[in-house]
């Protein structure tokens, strides 16, 4: 695929539903940037025609017996000439899973034309990147797909102010606007760098740039300042660890 930038993507839609290739299809056929190369019903087919067509890109729905969506992406991860992957589904759960296996993005049905050329945008400025071999991948989640409205949003990891749980999800602060995501606080602290996070509370977590101070209130608790002028109490197992943000 060295001459991926100069031409269409070749592309292969993958989804067990006549309809939703249909539909697909005429999308695609819309698409400049697009060179619709085949179709496959099921996750078998589609490592089968990946093998022989050796496509740039997947139109990957989720949900399809035998093998799914994230079967498929796993079975290509890895892989030097794997194609770039773009989840099509009606199911927004999905959404970590699809994150773990680097689709370059995750799209709800019923597919809109505009939404569809923002995805491929995507794949084209992932293409342009450098690559660095050498680099070894972080450990770390750089990024996560949130649903927001009729979408999912990528936001960037370090663009997280602070995190809240709330029941079964957490609420992800970002500036002046804040999205839900299913995972629990413990699995979601386990995938933050603690270079730039740190658990301040059993439901807070916080970026650390974000804390303004630490404030005794003298009867034994201690509060982190944070610079959106919000409060959070320190819980006593996480007191020591926010006391070395001041050298204590």
């Amino acid at each position: 695929m060295d001459d991926i930038e100069a031409r269409p993507l070749k592309t292969l839609i993958v989804d067990d539903e006549p309809l939703a290739i249909e539909r697909l299809q005429l999308l695609c056929a819309r698409q400049a940037d697009i060179d619709l190369i085949g179709t496959a019903s099921d996750g078998e087919a589609a490592l089968r025609l990946t093998e022989q067509l050796q496509p740039d890109l997947l139109l990957l729905d989720i949900a399809m017996p035998g093998k799914d969506g994230l079967d498929v992406a796993r079975a290509l991860s890895g892989k030097s000439d794997a194609p770039a992957i773009i989840f099509v589904t009606a199911f927004d759960r999905f959404a970590v899973e699809a994150f773990d296996v680097a689709a370059i993005d995750y799209v709800l049905k019923p597919v809109e034309n505009e939404r569809l050329t923002l995805a491929i945008s995507r794949v084209r400025e992932r293409t342009a990147e450098p690559r660095n071999d050498e680099a070894e991948d972080s450990p770390w989640a750089e990024e996560f797909w949130v649903p927001y409205k009729s979408e999912l949003r990528r936001i960037v990891a370090t663009e997280i102010d602070r995190v809240e749980a709330e029941r079964d999800y957490m609420r992800l602060h970002v500036g002046p606007v804040s999205y839900l995501l299913h995972q629990t606080i413990t699995g979601l602290e386990e995938r933050l760098n603690p270079e730039e996070f740190i658990r301040l509370h059993r439901s807070h977590l916080v970026r650390r740039d974000w804390i303004a101070g630490l404030r005794h209130d003298g009867g034994g608790v201690w509060i982190a300042c944070l610079k959106c002028d919000t409060e959070i109490r320190i819980g006593r197992t996480h007191l020591a660890e926010a006391k070395k943000l001041a050298g204590r």
